[in-house]
């Protein structure tokens, strides 16, 4: 089968999979939004800031280094697995000890139990057999559907539950650590290899030497995509915080998820492609007309029927976040764009392109999120997000540019 035909069963499954994980995601937080206060869901916003910043600022790259690799993975896998197991106590012994000063920095002293719940996921993430890239890696996208519809079931029928139960915001967080849980298990129960406890430095120090890039990339991405939130968690509070970050998933994750699903699909067909550069032009060029349509059609139901869709999915208590959904939906659009020509860039193992664009939306964002977010508070924090969005797309194509041609 050629590369279009890998792409397109790729793309089947992981579309697929993506299609039913965000049924799942939606009616979670259709019925979540209805049993827990949007405070509670800035609680669960302000965690998970804080986790992503540990992780990001911990980030190895050790997985993108895995698929890229065509040597056999064995020869790292006992070394990924205790560096993964050290980086998940790292950032969990680093979030427990940091809570008490994060929930001071956002001023909401109810988010300490929930931030200390949160530190035990990239603690049980940590246990995850490596060898799981195999999935993605060996194009097996149909085991990876099968695998991450379990996952996020578990998690939202244990987060629905305990809500149901207790009320309480932490119920979202043990739906995440249930799913940990099981993800760690399979990994080592049904996939091999399955690796050992041993560390070798020489292939630390090439990993680490080829994923430094990729580090870089993953805190710009952290700050692109969550420095609106912390700019309007500490200036407004987890009450605003809780409606931009559900209205956030409501318009952009659907617009997102189509590039997302084209990323993971087409970055190990891209390694296979990338000593041909004529066929690589071409799966690329294909890839990312067929993102931009997509996005471009979501974007504008979105922005269309943004009433609609949150009364139906969250109630009258969230019609604050229509005018935060209609930015975002093409928010979104531009960001596809984006994500869209990054497995191109890791493909040819050049890193550092995606760290120079985010960066430029970085700056986008930066300068206008203080501003913004006092004069208009959430509507704000969307309109300089989408800032950020659009300065990022020219400086992507321009690198899209220098690969191809």
């Amino acid at each position: 089968m050629g590369y279009f035909g890998e792409t397109l069963r790729g793309v089947s499954w992981i579309g697929g999979l993506r299609v039913t994980t965000r049924t799942i995601a939606f009616i979670k937080i259709a019925i979540l939004a209805r049993l827990l206060l949007p405070e509670q869901f800035g609680f669960v916003g302000i965690a998970l800031l804080a986790v992503s910043f540990f992780e990001a600022t911990t980030e190895t790259g050790i997985n993108v280094f895995l698929i890229q690799e065509k040597s056999n993975l064995e020869e790292y896998l006992k070394t990924a697995w205790v560096v993964s197991i050290f980086r998940g106590f790292l950032v969990f012994l680093f979030l427990f000890l940091a809570a008490p000063f994060i929930v001071r920095f956002f001023n909401t002293e109810g988010a300490l139990g929930v931030l200390r719940l949160a530190a035990f996921v990239p603690l049980v993430r940590g246990f995850i057999n490596p060898s799981i890239v195999k999935f993605q890696k060996e194009l097996l996208f149909h085991k990876e559907f099968y695998l991450r519809l379990a996952i996020f079931s578990l998690d939202a029928v244990v987060a629905i539950g305990l809500a149901l139960l207790t009320g309480r915001a932490e119920s979202l967080i043990w739906g995440m650590i249930a799913g940990a849980i099981f993800e760690a298990s399979f990994s080592h129960v049904l996939i091999r290899p399955r690796p050992r406890l041993a560390f070798d430095k020489s292939k630390f120090v090439k990993v680490l030497g080829r994923g430094k890039w990729v580090t870089a990339s993953g805190m710009f991405n952290y700050l692109f995509g969550e420095l609106d939130d912390i700019v309007l968690g500490r200036g407004t509070g987890a009450y605003a915080l809780g409606v931009y970050q559900v209205a956030y998933k409501v318009s952009s994750l659907p617009v997102t998820e189509v590039a997302d699903v084209f990323t993971k699909v087409t970055f190990p067909v891209y390694v296979k492609l990338s000593e041909d550069h004529e066929r690589l032009k071409r799966a690329f060029l294909r890839t990312l007309a067929g993102v931009f349509i997509l996005t471009l059609i979501f974007g504008v139901f979105l922005f269309a029927l943004a009433d609609q869709i949150v009364l139906i999915l969250l109630g009258n208590n969230w019609l604050e976040a229509v005018p935060v959904i209609r930015i975002l939906a093409f928010f979104g659009v531009a960001r596809g764009v984006v994500i869209a020509s990054q497995p191109l860039f890791f493909a040819v193992k050049k890193q550092e392109y995606v760290t120079y664009s985010t960066l430029a939306g970085i700056l986008g964002l930066a300068l206008t999120i203080i501003p913004m977010v006092r004069l208009y508070g959430m509507v704000g924090a969307g309109l300089s997000a989408l800032v950020g969005a659009l300065v990022a797309v020219p400086v992507c194509l321009i690198f899209v540019f220098k690969v191809l041609w």
